[in-house]
């Protein structure tokens, strides 16, 4: 969960902090809940706030507190939707906006809206289906997904239930096993690749609590989960700009660079051969304190957006904030958290239902700051 973020809520541990419990399989799936998994259910409130208190009340405690947790005291984790309510719009009057396009061409694919869903690990402690789910919610919603490399589901799974979607990668100390990983996602159809740059080490997160709520049968979970992992599938902390152009040029994907707050940082990268550049600071999972997106977002527009695409996640709860997002530099964002949450009490409508939201809160905010299309949300509508 980014998470939010986009963030991938992987919780395994920093060498500094010793190993962590082990996780064991509980009687029960860690979410009760039924999931509908037909059509969202009409009550179902939307809002991301009321989505999380929801799935709070379903979700085994430690499931919650994995998807949830920040590193360190969570000032970063806890300031991120916030610091999107700190900017001021400009809107524009007397501007056509009688038909709204949120549509846009995204890594080869064309997508309902610019909100796409973050890679996050172990969907199956939200719902049995796991990530298949996801992707399916992502799919009838019009969109992407960036599916994790610490999935619940095998990624051919994930592949036959999804629209467009792209692989998240970490370069693990066993290089070999990150190739047959993207080997894989390459051969399933992902149309481009996500490289995390911001996990040297795992961040140590007070609040996870273990043993983790995973089934006895979650082959593919218990592969990924904190705890079971082989030291050698641990991130590497060498990993070096030159990575990049190296995965691109084995696999032939688009490589976009996660993980990044920096302008020096993000012209790197591209100068590495990125094809594009995803600010985030990992949901507030890495280093606690570190700036929140929506403030590193302008510099690194900035810095790199009139080269490739500049993405964004961490804290983005409604079309506004997409909006914001937009007109600031981004081309698109990503959704954490909140598509968690949603998959917990609604499944795969649920996660569609919220999509759309999202899309439709933007196309009522462009309306209303005179934009009809994506490019006319340029930056002089940010005050």
């Amino acid at each position: 969960m980014g998470a939010d973020s986009a963030r991938n809520t992987d919780g395994a541990p920093d060498p500094a902090n010793g190993p962590e419990p082990t996780a064991a399989p509980p009687d029960a799936h860690p979410n009760p809940n039924p999931n509908s998994d037909t059509a969202a259910d009409p009550d179902l409130d939307l809002d991301p706030e009321e989505l999380e208190r929801r799935a709070r009340e379903v979700l085994d405690p430690r499931a919650y507190d994995y998807y949830a947790a920040g590193s360190g005291r969570e000032v970063s984790a806890g300031e991120a939707a916030a610091a999107w309510r700190t900017f001021r719009l400009l809107p524009r009057v007397l501007h056509d906006v009688s038909s709204l396009d949120t549509a846009l061409e995204l890594a080869g694919a064309r997508l309902s809206s610019p909100v796409l869903v973050a890679p996050s690990a172990l969907h199956a402690m939200a719902h049995r289906d796991g990530e298949t789910a996801t992707a399916a919610g992502a799919r009838a919603a019009g969109t992407a997904m960036v599916l994790s490399s610490r999935a619940s589901r095998e990624i051919e799974q994930v592949a036959a239930a999804a629209g467009p979607w792209w692989f998240q990668v970490y370069a693990l100390r066993d290089r070999d096993a990150t190739y047959r990983q993207v080997e894989r996602a390459a051969a399933a159809g992902a149309s481009a690749l996500v490289l995390t740059v911001d996990v040297p080490y795992v961040a140590a997160k007070p609040r996870l609590r273990a043993p983790l709520p995973l089934q006895q049968d979650e082959a593919t979970a218990r592969r990924h989960a904190p705890g079971f992992r082989d030291p050698s599938f641990e991130q590497d902390p060498a990993l070096a700009p030159r990575d990049i152009g190296l995965l691109a040029e084995r696999f032939g994907l688009p490589v976009f660079a996660k993980g990044v707050l920096r302008a020096d940082d993000a012209r790197r990268c591209v100068d590495a051969g990125a094809a594009g550049v995803i600010v985030s600071n990992h949901g507030g999972r890495q280093l606690d304190r570190a700036v929140a997106t929506a403030h590193a977002l302008r510099p690194v527009a900035d810095a790199v957006g009139g080269q490739v695409p500049v993405l964004v996640d961490g804290g983005i709860r409604d079309g506004v904030d997409v909006l914001t997002a937009l007109a600031l530099g981004a081309r698109a964002v990503l959704i954490g958290r909140p598509v968690l949450w949603a998959l917990t009490v609604g499944g795969a409508p649920g996660v569609a239902a919220l999509l759309e939201r999202y899309r439709r809160q933007l196309a009522e905010a462009m309306a209303l700051c005179g934009a009809a299309r994506l490019s006319e949300l340029t930056r002089d509508l940010v005050a």
